[in-house]
């Protein structure tokens, strides 16, 4: 009887060390251990980066236009840039617009489509185009991204985690895949849940 008492609170202690082992999601560990790390990444794209001032973001921009390399989006409310078969299996535009805190950018929403999409052309929805963007991330960031869903359980986002830089990627709808580059340094809003399933 005795014996049969120690050996369940052995189990009991070991059970609980696993719990405690596993607790938090893959996400939440992976933001937990990065931030850690006390290294910065600012770098986004087109040599913008997190802390540019509003008035630098600008300028920046009017210079890239001038050279022909953006122009302005759709109802001038973002910029648009066009990626070429070197980035994507085929022409898409990339609509971007960042997000200013104390006149600094802390986040960069982005969105996707292929240019050639139309309903009758399911090769070019935003599954393919998912597939695609995550392949150009990877290789513009480096490192592997991991399957989550956000916080209402709502939808899939691939996450990767560089020090302070978070990048996310999701569909938004059947033509659309959007993305967000944030400095959790100054934001977070992040999903929760991490997939069993592993990319």
């Amino acid at each position: 009887m005795i014996k049969n008492m120690k050996l369940s609170k052995l189990f009991f202690v070991v059970f609980v060390a696993l719990l405690a082992a596993c607790s938090g999601s893959e996400y939440e560990r992976l933001k937990k251990r990065e931030l850690a790390r006390n290294i910065r990444y600012d770098s986004l794209f087109l040599g913008l980066k997190f802390d540019m001032a509003k008035k630098d973001f600008y300028t920046h921009c009017w210079n890239l236009n001038k050279e022909g390399v953006i122009n302005q989006g759709p109802s001038n409310l973002s910029v648009q840039y066009k990626l070429d078969s070197a980035n994507l299996r085929t022409d898409a535009y990339m609509w971007f617009y960042p997000v200013f805190k104390d006149d600094k950018i802390i986040k960069m929403p982005i969105k996707f489509t292929y240019q050639a999409w139309a309903p009758w052309n399911a090769q070019l929805s935003s599954d393919s185009l998912m597939v695609d963007v995550k392949r150009m991330f990877v290789k513009w960031y480096g490192g592997s991204f991991i399957l989550v869903s956000d916080k209402n359980n709502e939808r899939k986002v691939w996450v990767k985690v560089d020090g302070n830089r978070r990048i996310r990627i999701f569909k938004e709808n059947i033509s659309t895949v959007r993305a967000d580059i944030t400095n959790l340094l100054e934001i977070d809003q992040e999903p929760s849940k991490t997939e069993e399933s592993k990319p």
